[in-house]
């Protein structure tokens, strides 16, 4: 039994542990994070229509041939895609930059940023210290002339915006680079296309050869970054990649934004600090190692990836082109193979602007970064002199339902950015039970328009599911209390014969109908539902922003604010609260009333240290969680507390029928059962001890 109680505790403390950290209670940064902004020193003037020298001084390639290389710098422009009304059909509106022919900003037209004192539409990305753009041309590489251009320095040319007759837009960039002589010698084009209804983006990259010699080129290209928190309380922010196995599965891997507590991953920060500040090629290329996204199996090939928070992502997939008639390998639904094989590298990265030491300002974010493979343009007016690269960019929620309808985002396996937390329990258990959860609450919600209601009745229903189990568990626990006395007696009758004392402790069990593992078995098999109830209210992007009653809990993703007030600072802690928060107080005192309803251990019968154990736990049960989850969103509270309040219920209940029954047996009777034929009959004197 101590065995038994000691491993009780070591899962509830590693549990209570989980909770802790994922309520950001240290949620620290590392102190000797330096600024992250990986830019080339070369400054561009932005006047219209002046000439721009590239310098390839900053650039890691040696320059060994002298030629050089101008852009016309046009003026810096602004375009805009989409809308931000939700009338319009538009799922965003996208704010593009010409300079690098980047997007500025991507933002929602049906979410906004759940500020109370300022509605506003949700930015999804947003420039990293106004410098930084998602999807900007950055470094092009002439790789034979080995000079490196940093095109997210240029303003490109901006064409009109198109609007096409099915609605949708867009908008032309062009980048005109010439050789010393002043002749055009590469044209870059890119394409941004936006659909009515729409998540997904178009966005193609062409590269020309406009001289008279091939040229072997190559570029990087900045993928989709400055995705904001969603949770106030720690960061959950992180890279995903997506990759095709030999079979036409996806699998995917996670970079966090900082060190994971329950693993030795290292996070994007550390890594990125290290890779910043490495004293030599091989601490470069180690910690280079740390960012690149990459799967730890063999025999897989990249699909895309993206930059997540809790509820949204932005998703990056490379689109293969059509399959030649002679290609090795195809089966893409448009005749094309399943993954490019274009891109040569990926990797992700910590954006620290300020520099701050701990990191937690709040201009801290994560993106992508792609390098573009090598490729040889055929001279002018030949087959092969340009090249197109062809991008898809989701800006979207994190919805399953969205990912299942939509083929193409259920092929590309875009459910893979959804996290679940799975604690002490595999992920390949929790996931899919928490996805079952998820689907039920939606169909639950098509005729109980309100997901607070839903979630109460969920709980109840899987009380009343589990109740048998319950009932089993507690109803064991209550006869190993009462034959504590006489396993005492065992003790000291068999104290010098450890064999014999196991032998006789398991036979007064059978006996009796008691069994230690019993009483532990069906708290390890509820666990992993109730886990996955909790990590499908926490992650569910239907929760974001739903009331559940019109003057309290007007948004499930976030605390219950009863009353709002001047943030305040607790001492020592370090949290921050600006409300009075009445959830996790009603689930202290749901904590207390389900400890006081609890059974006794049956060691704390006769042992006054269990019993001193199980009085703290008692006292600190009902305070520990309240403090964990004080700021958690009001959904989770909520079907915490709607939890053990009905677990103190069911527990009257089994008390109750444990009362009925040893009254019964008090009588001389035992309870009828199907081997009695349903008949009350008298109990049977058994010898207490087999000799």
């Amino acid at each position: 039994m101590k065995k038994i109680l000691a491993m009780v505790v070591a899962v509830f403390v590693v549990y209570c542990g989980f909770l802790v950290v994922e309520s950001g209670l240290f949620q620290t940064a590392c102190p000797d994070a330096k600024p992250c902004i990986l830019l080339q020193q070369t400054t561009v003037e932005q006047n219209s229509g002046e000439t721009v020298q590239f310098a390839a001084e900053s650039a890691p390639v040696k320059v060994t041939d002298p030629v050089g290389f101008t852009a016309d710098n046009a003026s810096l422009q602004s375009v805009t895609l989409g809308s931000i009304d939700p009338n319009s059909g538009f799922m965003f509106q996208l704010t593009l930059s010409s300079k690098g022919a980047a997007i500025d900003k991507a933002t929602f037209s049906g979410f906004d940023n759940r500020d109370y004192k300022n509605r506003q539409p949700l930015a999804i990305l947003s420039p990293v210290a106004g410098t930084v753009l998602s999807m900007a041309n950055k470094e092009f590489v002439f790789v034979q002339q080995q000079l490196q251009l940093p095109l997210d320095k240029l303003s490109w040319k901006t064409g009109d915006v198109e609007k096409a007759a099915d609605g949708s837009q867009r908008v032309c960039f062009e980048a005109v680079i010439k050789d010393a002589a002043g002749k055009p010698a590469i044209i870059l084009t890119k394409i941004y296309r936006v659909a009515v209804g729409s998540y997904l983006l178009d966005c193609s990259v062409t590269v020309e050869n406009l001289t008279d010699t091939e040229q072997k080129v190559r570029f990087n290209l900045t993928g989709p970054l400055g995705i904001g928190k969603e949770d106030p309380r720690g960061d959950d922010r992180k890279i995903v990649g997506g990759f095709i196995t030999s079979d036409g599965g996806v699998v995917s891997s996670r970079k966090d934004i900082g060190t994971s507590f329950l693993s030795k991953k290292v996070g994007l920060k550390d890594a990125t600090d290290k890779y910043l500040h490495a004293q030599s090629k091989e601490d470069r290329e180690r910690a280079e190692e740390f960012l690149r996204i990459t799967y730890k199996q063999g025999g897989t090939n990249f699909l895309w990836a993206a930059t997540a928070n809790k509820y949204f992502a932005a998703i990056l997939v490379p689109v293969p082109a059509p399959a030649s008639p002679d290609a090795s390998r195809g089966g893409g639904p448009d005749g094309g193979r399943d993954f490019c094989d274009w891109v040569k590298d990926k990797t992700g990265w910590y954006y620290n602007p300020d520099g701050d030491n701990r990191g937690d300002s709040g201009d801290e974010t994560i993106g992508v970064n792609l390098e573009i493979a090598p490729t040889t343009l055929t001279p002018k007016g030949q087959a092969d002199s340009a090249k197109t690269y062809n991008f898809q960019l989701y800006l979207g929620p994190k919805d399953k339902s969205l990912f299942d309808k939509n083929e193409l985002y259920r092929k590309l396996g875009f459910f893979q950015t959804i996290d679940f937390m799975s604690c002490c329990c595999p992920a390949a258990i929790i996931q899919p039970l928490a996805f079952g959860i998820l689907a039920i609450m939606k169909w639950m919600h098509g005729f109980i328009a309100n997901y607070g209601v839903v979630i109460i009745i969920l709980v109840f229903l899987m009380r009343l599911a589990m109740h048998p189990i319950t009932k089993k568990s507690q109803v064991s626990m209550s006869k190993m209390s009462t034959l504590a006395p006489k396993v005492e007696q065992i003790k000291k009758k068999y104290a010098n014969n450890k064999a014999e004392l196991n032998k006789q402790t398991m036979a007064l069990y059978k006996e009796q109908g008691a069994s230690p593992i019993m009483g532990m078995l069906p708290m390890f098999v509820q666990m992993p539902i109730w886990i996955a109830l909790y990590s499908a209210i926490y992650a569910s992007i239907d929760l974001r922003g739903a009331p559940f009653l019109p003057f309290w809990i007007t948004d499930l993703s976030a605390p219950d604010a009863l009353v709002r007030f001047a943030t305040v600072t607790v001492p020592i802690m370090g949290w921050k609260i600006d409300s009075l928060n009445l959830l996790p107080i009603l689930m202290g005192l749901a904590f207390y009333l389900q400890q006081k309803m609890m059974p006794k251990n049956a060691a704390a019968v006769t042992n006054p240290q269990v019993a001193q154990q199980q009085k703290m736990m008692m006292i600190m049960m009902p305070l520990l969680f309240p403090l964990m989850l004080y700021t958690a969103p009001s959904g989770l509270n909520l079907y915490i507390m709607a939890s053990t309040f009905a677990g103190v219920i069911e527990q009257d209940i089994i008390r109750r029928h444990i009362a009925e029954q040893e009254r019964t047996e008090l009588s001389g009777l035992v309870s009828a059962t199907s081997k009695t034929g349903g008949k009350v009959k008298k109990k049977k004197p058994k010898p207490f001890y087999k000799m």
